[in-house]
């Protein structure tokens, strides 16, 4: 068969896929499709320093490597549907694209708020995004955040600094607490309102005011908050609707195996269709073999590179393919975080302990400290705010465990 591989998805997943398909030796057509109109770029710093310093392309591209020269990109083109027993794609101008083997990179979208559109109301996902919020938080502006995840505490930290009124408003008790877990919640929810963040907790947003700027914000209890910018960080949905015509098991993300093969809702394993990156849902052996979606930054990376070898040889046909698909794959999901003096960064899965399985490694809680996160005793997870050297031991005892 003559037709590419194609890659739906063009952020770091697709771009680490297609890389590690050349390294694996398969030099034929190669196709990337991606929605927006530009080239791969890094997302995580879209709400940090990116978003204080300057957004750019430029700022945040990845550079071009010589083995994905020959690649066809299709960049601003929207895939709308997939036949996988015809093996084509349709995209949004409808061309038909025929494929060898596909890969799933499609990534998340950012979940909206159910309230008509007005000036003002912001998300953050796309450099688009990040450009579009950076001209409204001038200073003195009066910043809305609902959502107290990581970016809605990331984009608050930013927008403080740059001189803006801020309000958080989230239903959870405290800030990041489902990742974190109460103890450092608590202490970073402390460091922000030493900063001026003013927290609405236990509170959601029950309407929108200002004809067509928004002017105030009004919360389920009665409050009135004045308002000019309105970011909305209250989680993503996985991009899966071109899929929906497919047997694949659509059930959270895309359902795979640990060498990144997508499964059909009856069990089958398609050895010509892999997914990578946030849509992915697949064991790791490190933890035990539930699959997982895990949204951390270096899982696109990770799985990336093991699609590519594994599609690499499936291509090949030489007799490597069923020893390379057997290799255990058991990547280290790792992520960090910028809020004011705050530099926090974190291995494993933390969200895995018992609810008894949060301690203080090292160091103080109300300064520099190393947070384990146990689960029957096991480590599973370290997040550290500041010590980021020390943290490298326990990294290591969370991949020991694994055996």
């Amino acid at each position: 068969m003559n037709a590419p591989v194609i890659i739906v998805g063009a952020a770091m997943g697709g771009l680490r896929t297609a890389e590690a398909l050349r390294r694996a030796g398969y030099a034929g057509a190669l196709t990337v499709v991606g929605e927006e109109i530009h080239a791969p770029y890094n997302r995580p710093p879209l709400s940090k320093d990116v978003l204080s310093t300057g957004v750019s392309l430029e700022a945040v591209a990845f550079p071009a490597r010589a083995a994905t020269a020959d690649v066809d990109w299709m960049l601003g083109t929207r895939v709308t549907s997939v036949d996988l027993d015809a093996h084509t794609v349709v995209t949004g101008d409808g061309t038909v694209l025929a494929w060898r083997a596909l890969v799933i990179a499609t990534g998340l979208h950012p979940r909206r708020l159910p309230f008509p559109e007005i000036g003002g109301r912001h998300s953050v996902r796309t450099l688009d995004d990040a450009m579009g919020l950076r001209v409204a938080l001038v200073p003195g502006a009066r910043v809305v955040l609902v959502g107290s995840g990581f970016i809605g505490c990331e984009v608050a930290a930013t927008a403080r600094k740059l001189g803006c009124e801020v309000t958080v408003v989230s239903p959870s008790a405290q800030p990041i607490i489902r990742p974190l877990g109460g103890l450092l919640a608590t202490e970073l929810r402390s460091r922000h309102e030493a900063h001026g963040v003013r927290f609405r907790l236990g509170r959601t947003i029950a309407a929108l005011g200002g004809g067509n700027r928004l002017t105030e914000v009004v919360l389920d209890d009665g409050e009135i908050l004045a308002a000019d910018v309105l970011v909305e960080a209250v989680g993503s949905e996985c991009n899966t609707a071109w899929l929906a015509s497919t047997d694949l098991d659509l059930s959270d993300g895309v359902l795979a195996d640990s060498a990144m093969r997508a499964i059909s809702v009856g069990g089958r394993v398609h050895d010509d269709v892999y997914v990578v990156g946030d849509v992915a849902r697949f064991p790791n052996l490190m933890f035990d073999d539930v699959p997982r979606r895990v949204e951390h930054w270096n899982i696109p990376t990770d799985t990336g590179k093991r699609a590519g070898s594994v599609l690499g040889a499936w291509l090949a046909d030489d007799g490597s393919y069923a020893e390379v698909a057997a290799q255990r794959f058991t990547p280290m999901p790792s992520f960090w975080s910028i809020q004011f003096e705050v530099s926090l960064q974190a291995y494993g899965l933390p969200g895995l302990a018992d609810p008894d399985g949060i301690r203080v490694l090292a160091g103080d809680i109300s300064a520099d400290v190393i947070v384990g996160y146990h689960r029957a005793d096991r480590l599973v997870g370290v997040v550290g705010l500041g010590m980021k050297s020390a943290l490298l031991p326990y990294r290591e005892q969370i991949a020991t465990a694994a055996g």
